[in-house]
């Protein structure tokens, strides 16, 4: 498959397309992040891409002006996925989710690592600070269409299924992997860590 095979498959892009893509942040991209609780940040690394999810109250990644952003990185998992690709390859795309609202707003951009502790007071919690951030050069932003989440029906209960469909996180980890540890300690830590450290 080719640029130009693929392109001959589907009809141009129609000039509001081409025309949407934004070099600074506008009322309306800054509002749509403030409003935002929930982005995907897509990285990419020689070892392949990667997506995380991210997320926190309403505004918790923060515009500091037309064309930076700054994202905590909150207790997770502690594999660094997206940090350690970040280090490798800066480039970064984010796509920002509002409940109840179809479109969506795509962030791409230039991310690095900060370690710096007036960025990190932006989030303090309850004392705690994220040990590190993310701070994104915009190359570009744009609002995408509400296609896909039409289709999804994402915030309607259409599609949504009662927890029981699937084992819980413990059992399904513990089918995965070889470990020791029961389904019960699975769980029960996976539970103490969602209490204690979310933050």
């Amino acid at each position: 498959m080719t640029r130009e095979s693929l392109r001959e498959c589907y009809a141009p892009a129609i000039e509001r397309a081409k025309l949407k893509s934004l070099q600074k942040f506008d009322e309306h991209c800054r509002n749509f992040i403030a409003l935002s609780p929930f982005v995907c940040l897509g990285t990419q690394s020689a070892a392949g891409a990667d997506v995380t999810p991210r997320g926190d109250a309403p505004g918790f990644v923060k515009v500091l002006d037309e064309t930076t952003l700054a994202m905590p990185d909150w207790p997770g998992n502690n594999r660094l996925d997206s940090l350690e690709n970040i280090i490798e390859n800066p480039q970064v795309g984010l796509l920002f989710l509002i409940p109840g609202v179809d479109e969506t707003l795509r962030v791409n951009g230039t991310a690095r690592i900060t370690l710096d502790e007036a960025v990190l007071a932006l989030w303090e919690v309850n004392g705690k600070r994220p040990k590190s951030a993310l701070l994104i050069a915009l190359d570009e932003a744009f609002l995408h269409c509400a296609k896909a989440l039409i289709r999804s029906q994402l915030w309607q209960d259409t599609y949504k299924v009662d927890r029981s469909v699937l084992p819980t996180y413990g059992r399904m980890l513990k089918d995965q992997i070889e470990i020791a540890d029961s389904v019960e300690t699975i769980e029960k830590s996976v539970e103490e860590g969602y209490r204690e450290r979310l933050y």
